[in-house]
C-alpha cells in the first residue's frame, strides 16, 4: 500500500506553528526570581557575595525626571516625590545577568553584584531596608531603578542583595520594605534599626571614619538645597584650580571595562570638579590613578578605577572610607 506524506506546504505550516508556540512559551516562562528563563547568575559568580557590604545611606538629590507619573504594561504608577516614611510588605524577586550592564532608570549601569534594587514608586535614588520575614535577615539597598512591573511583587533586588537574603534558589520571598528617610540618615536611625551583626559593622565603620564637624543645619532647609550646600562646603576646604585644561584632563572616556568606585553623580560639573579635587588631595599618597569625572547622560560621575575585580574594588572602598570618610558605590562596566 502506498504511504502518503505531508506536502511541503503542510511541513512549513507545522514548522511555523511550532516556532510561534516556542516563542510564546519562552516569553511567558519565568525564572525563579523574575520574568525570563534565560536570566540568572553568571557562570563565574563570586563565591563571597555575603561579604559585600550593605549600601551606606547618604542624602542624595532625587532625579527629577523619575518623579513624574508613568505607565508600564497598562499600569499607572505615581512616584513618591519627597523623603517620607514608607513601609510595604509583599513578595520580592531579583534580576541578574540578563540586565547586567544595562542602564537603570536612574541613568546608572545595573550591576548585579552591587547592593541595589528596583522599586516602582520610591524616589530615585533613595535607600531602603529589606527584611526577609521567614528568616529575619535584613539588608540595606540603594534604589536606583524602576520595577518590578508585576501585580504580585513589590521590589526587584540585585543578585547580590537577593543572595544575602538567601533567596537566589527559591527566586522570591516575602519581605518588608522600609524607606530610609533623610531624617533617618541625619539621625543615624538606620543603624539603630539594624540587626546585631550589622550594628557591629556600622560601629567598626564609625571607628575607622575620621570625624568632621559640620555647621548646624537650618530646620527649614530642604534636602536638595542642603545636599548642594554640603558639597559646596566640601569643595571650599581646598583651593580649586578652575581651568578648562585641568577639567579636560580629569575626564575619562564614557565607557571603560572593570569595577569602579563611584562617589556621586551630579548634574553640575562644578560640584563634581570640587568633589574630585578634594578626593584627589586626600588620596594622593595612596593611589597613583586619580579620581576622575565621567560624563554619562548629562550626569558627571565622580569615580575611581577601574579595578580588575570586585574584591579589589571592595578593598579599595574600605581604604578610601578610612582615609576620606567618603562612602562609595561599586559599579561595573563591560
Amino acid at each position: 500500500m502506498k504511504k502518503s506524506f505531508p506536502s511541503i506546504t503542510t511541513w512549513l505550516m507545522l514548522l511555523a506553528l511550532t516556532m510561534i508556540l516556542a516563542g510564546c512559551a519562552g516569553s511567558s516562562a519565568k525564572r525563579g526570581g523574575g520574568y525570563y528563563k534565560d536570566d540568572g547568575p553568571m557562570a563565574n559568580a563570586p563565591k563571597d557575595l555575603h561579604l559585600i557590604p550593605d549600601a551606606t545611606p547618604r542624602i542624595e538629590p532625587f532625579a527629577q525626571s523619575n518623579l513624574r507619573p508613568y505607565q508600564v504594561m497598562g499600569m499607572r504608577f505615581e512616584p513618591i516625590r519627597d523623603s517620607r516614611p514608607f513601609s510595604q510588605t509583599g513578595t520580592a524577586s531579583w534580576y541578574g545577568k540578563k540586565f547586567h550592564g544595562n542602564t537603570t532608570a536612574n541613568g546608572e549601569r545595573y550591576d548585579m553584584y552591587a547592593m541595589t534594587a528596583a522599586h516602582p514608586t520610591l524616589p530615585l535614588p533613595s535607600y531602603a531596608r529589606v527584611t526577609r520575614l521567614d528568616n529575619n535577615k535584613s539588608i540595606i539597598v540603594r534604589i536606583n531603578d524602576r520595577g518590578p512591573f508585576h501585580s504580585q511583587r513589590i521590589i526587584d533586588l540585585s543578585y547580590a542583595a537577593a543572595s544575602k537574603l538567601d533567596m537566589i534558589g527559591p527566586g522570591h520571598a516575602k519581605v518588608r520594605v522600609e524607606a530610609i528617610t533623610h531624617d533617618d540618615i541625619r539621625a543615624g536611625r538606620y543603624q539603630q534599626d539594624a540587626p546585631a551583626e550589622q550594628k557591629k559593622a556600622f560601629a567598626r565603620a564609625d571607628q575607622d571614619t575620621p570625624k568632621q564637624s559640620s555647621p548646624e543645619r537650618s530646620p527649614s532647609a530642604d534636602p536638595l538645597s542642603e545636599f548642594i550646600a554640603s558639597q559646596e562646603r566640601l569643595g571650599q576646604q581646598t583651593a580649586l584650580q578652575d581651568n578648562s585644561a585641568q577639567s579636560q584632563a580629569a575626564d575619562q572616556p564614557a565607557r571603560q571595562d572593570g569595577f569602579f568606585l563611584q562617589f556621586g553623580a551630579f548634574s553640575s560639573r562644578q560640584t563634581a570638579d570640587k568633589l574630585a579635587q578634594q578626593l584627589n588631595n586626600d588620596l594622593a599618597q595612596d593611589y597613583n590613578q586619580p579620581v576622575h569625572i565621567n560624563n554619562h547622560q548629562n550626569f558627571y560621575r565622580v569615580r575611581l578605577g577601574p579595578f580588575n575585580s570586585r574584591t579589589e574594588a571592595a578593598n579599595a572602598a574600605t581604604k578610601v572610607q578610612q582615609v576620606t570618610g567618603q562612602s562609595t558605590q561599586i559599579t561595573y562596566e563591560d
